[in-house]
């Protein structure tokens, strides 16, 4: 007889403070190794050279990654003008002598201004945009010719924030997509000096901020004490601004099927949108989505996501397991 599958041990969020030279895969296997199981993803990447906020899905967290993939970002970064590089920071190959311009910051709050807005991008050539099913890097380091499309991509805000020398350090407020390397190298081309992104702290991904983010060094002396939990956002605590709505068990079963349901308006309380210092000004970008709402047992478990389908009729899109904690 086939066993029952285990519970994952660890369910929620966890925000690391990503270090400078590691990727988003190299943290995500030292949390796999430090919490001992394999199901443990990410909300999305961080160039090695990017420190700051990567989020960290545990456990049945995974299944609402999709519920993520809108969260504005914000960043600090610094440009350096002066050259181009074939990777668009600091990583890569210089494509031309070092001008070392003399940077007047009043040009620079007018070139910045050219990229607030919805704007189209070409990501850079080290990338993970597929060109043909290949991630772009693989083809742009056997020196391949990489041509990738422009994107529509929205910046809410590209701040000068102080100049330098050569290098101008601004704050970033950006959508979904936006690569903050192709905003460096693009700044670059219009001044005319060229530039390429030096430094880069991700401060927050949504309502996740630096004030939540643990270091992998003080995760790995957590885990020796057993307390990694401690750092994790529970799954009941996921998505605060969707509305929520606790059911009785016989429609909860129901829903755990992922049959349709019916929720009259006076069983459905708000969503809250918790507003964490350093996150960005609203969550999410992109387009309007239908009407959304979490739905608790009696016993306060998270049960599944819905969509309105009409009102006061929801179709489950994300049901959690049951048999576990």
């Amino acid at each position: 007889m086939p066993k029952a599958p285990q519970p994952p041990p660890f369910d929620g969020i966890l925000v690391v403070d990503k270090p400078q030279g590691k990727t988003s895969h190299d943290v995500v296997e030292a949390v796999r190794r430090l919490a001992g199981f394999r199901q443990i993803g990410h909300l999305g990447t961080l160039d090695p050279l990017a420190t700051g906020v990567l989020v960290l899905a545990l456990g049945r967290a995974t299944r609402l990654a999709r519920f993520y993939a809108g969260r504005r970002k914000r960043y600090t970064c610094a440009v350096r003008f002066g050259f181009a590089t074939d990777t668009y920071d600091a990583d890569g190959r210089p494509l031309a002598e070092d001008s070392t311009p003399t940077l007047d910051p009043a040009q620079l709050e007018a070139l910045a201004s050219q990229f607030v807005g919805q704007i189209r991008q070409t990501p850079p050539p080290f990338s993970a945009k597929k060109i043909h099913g290949r991630p772009a890097h693989e083809l742009a380091r056997k020196h391949q010719m990489v041509e990738l499309k422009p994107v529509d991509v929205e910046v809410y805000e590209l701040r000068l924030t102080a100049v330098e020398g050569s290098v101008a350090r601004f704050v970033v407020e950006c959508g979904a997509g936006t690569y903050i390397r192709s905003l460096a190298n693009d700044l670059g081309r219009l001044h005319g000096a060229g530039a390429h992104l030096s430094e880069i702290v991700r401060t927050a991904v949504g309502e996740f901020t630096l004030d939540h983010a643990v270091s992998l060094a003080e995760l790995a002396e957590d885990a020796k004490a057993g307390k990694i939990a401690a750092h994790l956002i529970r799954l009941e605590n996921l998505l605060p601004e969707l509305p929520r709505a606790t059911v009785l068990p016989i429609l909860e079963k129901r829903v755990r099927h992922g049959a349709k349901f019916n929720l009259p308006a006076s069983q459905i309380q708000p969503g809250q949108v918790i507003a964490a210092q350093g996150a960005p000004a609203q969550l999410d970008s992109g387009d309007w989505r239908p009407p959304r709402l979490r739905v608790f047992s009696q016993q306060g478990s998270l049960v599944a996501i819905a969509e309105a389908v009409v009102p006061r009729t929801y179709q489950p899109l994300v049901v959690l397991e049951t048999g576990f904690r």
